[in-house]
């Protein structure tokens, strides 16, 4: 046993090391003030005073991400969380046979790797950027005092985290209860709920087929022929790698989605 706590513990320390050194070379020269910042009324430190927003501006260090690379791995140990300023993330968990499982996704905004920080626990899955992306890194102990002194930040976390349960279980629930091709016009309908759509009315998330099937739960022989289906039956359209809703009530009733969110 005390072999084994003996290599954890080396593991754990050459795993940080190098985490650290990875993150230098990525690290920007600038750090943007944090009520300058874009995503500021999206995150969870919307409602700060000033002196919290000055020990932010102090401790935080900026990270820019290329398309594919990862801002940490499933099993490291987190020194803090990281706040998404701008770009586009997918956490995932890779499984026995080594194929990667969606868990959900992150965007301008959002904080990432808190619920490991909070829990004292490795992180449950892995992040990985799905194009640029900026983000701020938060050291623990700073969390942990704003936690003390920021009520409404601590209320913004805990509502954070229960949503997070409840999509799981809802996916959990979906795994079990409804077809590939419901399973498929539900993810679609949330994907355009979350992301929006661009310029061309596409999913304004550029996923691979891959990921798509991963997210859905199914191969990704059948989920391109589902697609085909949708397109066939008018519900969808795939130009190029985009994705087209075209018609929006009849996914809803495929899906059985009973409430559809039209895109901010």
């Amino acid at each position: 046993m005390e072999v084994f706590e003996k290599c954890k513990n080396d593991f754990c320390q050459f795993y940080h090391n190098f985490e650290k050194s990875y993150q230098k070379v990525r690290k920007s020269s600038e750090k943007p003030p944090c009520v300058f910042c874009s995503s500021r009324h999206q995150s969870a430190f919307c409602d700060f005073e000033n002196l919290s927003y000055e020990e932010l501006d102090q401790k935080k260090v900026c990270y820019t991400f290329k398309k594919g690379e990862n801002i940490f791995h499933e099993g490291g140990f987190p020194h803090g969380v990281y706040c998404v300023s701008k770009g586009k993330i997918k956490l995932y968990k890779t499984g026995i046979d080594g194929r990667d499982q969606i868990i959900r996704f992150a965007k301008s905004g959002d904080l990432i790797g808190y619920r490991a920080l909070l829990s004292g626990e490795p992180y449950s899955s892995s992040a990985a950027c799905l194009e640029e992306t900026e983000v701020c890194f938060i050291p623990k102990e700073v969390i942990l005092r704003l936690l003390r002194s920021e009520a409404t930040f601590s209320m913004v976390l805990m509502r954070r985290a229960c949503h997070e349960l409840g999509e799981a279980a809802r996916i959990i629930t979906n795994m079990a209860q409804k077809s590939v091709k419901e399973r498929v016009a539900e993810i679609l309908l949330l994907l355009r709920q979350d992301f929006g759509t661009d310029s061309d009315n596409a999913v304004d998330v550029r996923l691979t087929r891959d990921d798509l099937a991963s997210l859905v739960g199914t191969a990704t022989e059948s989920l391109i022929r589902i697609l085909s289906d949708l397109k066939a039956e008018g519900l969808i359209d795939t130009p190029g790698k985009k994705i087209v809703l075209k018609n929006i009530k009849a996914l809803a009733q495929l899906g059985r989605v009973e409430d559809v969110v039209s895109p901010a």
